[in-house]
């Protein structure tokens, strides 16, 4: 009965009218709280697929499953796009203190890093507290040395404490040209468990490539504790794999425009995940997010004016999604009028960025009052940054918008063990949705070209 109520409220509104556009947004808002499509598809991608590494057989069966749900949800013009990338893969991984006080470690090996020899490393180590210090370092420094970096990260709602220390997980080479022969980093994570968080290093041309791994946060301070006592000696084991060329893909769908199809919205999450967790934030919700979304605006008794493509990204993680995704859709950058991607979790959105001068537009003026009740606030500021695989849509010209979500926990699980299903928050998760339903309304429906300066001027 719900669900007759619903449709009959939103087939009576006037289509043309700002007004009519607001009342259905918020009726869409209110229904994405009560409904339970995205919660049905982050425990189906986590249950059925699990961890989905771009180039593992994983991501094969992710693509399929990916297909199938877009379709089974009633999207239109479902298909997959591939493209060639790069795969890595990890084996036997473990490290241990051989002196003053053997224990083993909590390790897990960056995604790209080197192996050891097949009989592991063994080496003193050198404690810095940050990756500053080995910047700073002069040459030869290192040499020999097993370096650590334990680098604490400051936990932020938003993503400036990740981005202030994830640097340091990129110190590998700066750690090799000063004579290093393996380089250690604490998790770059606000959490206090020993799990350690993975995520992609790179290694720079001309320098030699050592085998780089996270520690268990836990574990990076008892090493800087031994440090202080004396010399400390490890052996460290870490086993990888590269081919050189595989495939991934990125499978979207769409919801058609009723008026201006050939105008595209841009959404999505990426499909890939790193491979201790079942990667349900990073990124199953936001692709449950946005394909819930708009799986609701879809039902409508008459689509918005504008097409909605769901893009499910490929390789976000270790690269290649994006830049694919530009190439196969250079053709069209004129007719995108706007892209984002949710790729920070579960938790609930705080903050409503869009392009320069939107809130300018007479069309989009209901959307502080649509997003008031879910305590979303709208930002005056464009965003800097809508996803990394928008990145490429957005410097070829392409308009961007992000709802930023409450990143305070996020760093805690993110590409680590703990990266499953239990930590989503299912309240939080509908209240994505429905930020996500009432905006991607206003936007759809309306005309708006955000590449052009609003004719008029802003009412008090």
């Amino acid at each position: 009965m719900r669900r007759i109520l619903f449709f009959a409220a939103v087939a009576c509104l006037a289509v043309p009218a700002v007004a009519g556009d607001a009342h259905t947004a918020a009726a869409l808002r209110d229904r994405a709280l009560a409904d339970s499509t995205a919660w049905n598809v982050l425990e189906s991608l986590t249950t059925e697929i699990g961890p989905r590494p771009a180039g593992s057989p994983a991501a094969q069966r992710a693509r399929d499953w990916a297909l199938a749900k877009l379709r089974a949800l009633g999207f239109a013009n479902v298909h997959a796009e591939p493209f060639a990338k790069p795969s890595w893969g990890r084996g036997e991984e473990w490290a241990q203190v051989v002196r003053p006080y053997p224990q083993p470690l909590a390790v897990i090996g960056l995604g790209g890093s080197v192996s050891t020899p097949p009989r592991g490393i063994e080496a003193d180590i050198v404690v810095l507290k940050s990756y500053a210090a080995v910047l700073a370092a002069p040459a030869h420094a290192f040499k020999g040395k097993i370096v650590v970096v334990n680098q604490p990260m400051k936990r932020t709602r938003d993503v400036s404490g990740y981005s202030a220390a994830v640097v340091a997980r990129f110190g590998v080479s700066e750690a090799a040209k000063r004579g290093a022969v393996a380089y250690l980093v604490r998790s770059i994570s606000t959490g206090n468990t020993r799990e350690p968080h993975t995520g992609a290093t790179d290694y720079a041309p001309n320098t030699p490539k050592i085998p780089a791994a996270a520690l268990g946060v836990p574990d990076a301070d008892l090493l800087e504790r031994m440090a202080a006592r004396g010399p400390v000696r490890l052996r460290l084991k870490l086993a990888s794999f590269l081919r050189p060329t595989s495939t991934a893909w990125n499978v979207s769908g769409e919801i058609a425009g009723s008026a201006r199809p050939d105008q595209v919205i841009v959404i999505g999450g990426h499909l890939d995940s790193w491979d201790p967790g079942t990667g349900a934030i990073d990124d199953g919700a936001g692709v449950a997010i946005t394909t819930a979304a708009a799986r609701l605006i879809g039902q409508l008794p008459r689509h918005p004016r504008r097409t909605i493509r769901v893009v499910l990204w490929g390789s976000e993680e270790t690269g290649g999604s994006g830049s694919a995704y530009l190439t196969a859709h250079k053709g069209e950058l004129a007719k995108i009028v706007a892209a984002a991607e949710s790729d920070l979790g579960a938790d609930r959105v705080y903050r409503l960025e869009l392009p320069q001068d939107a809130l300018r537009r007479r069309a989009l003026k209901p959307q502080a009052r649509l997003l008031a009740p879910l305590k979303v606030l709208v930002s005056r500021n464009a965003p800097k940054h809508a996803g990394s695989d928008v990145e490429g849509l957005q410097k070829a010209g392409v308009p961007v918008f992000a709802l930023d979500q409450d990143a305070s926990r996020y760093f805690d699980i993110h590409h680590s063990a703990d990266d499953t299903l239990a930590v989503v928050d299912r309240a939080q998760l509908g209240q994505n949705v429905a930020a996500w339903a009432a905006l991607l309304y206003l936007l759809a429906d309306s005309d708006v070209d955000f590449r052009a300066k609003p004719a008029h001027k802003s009412v008090p």
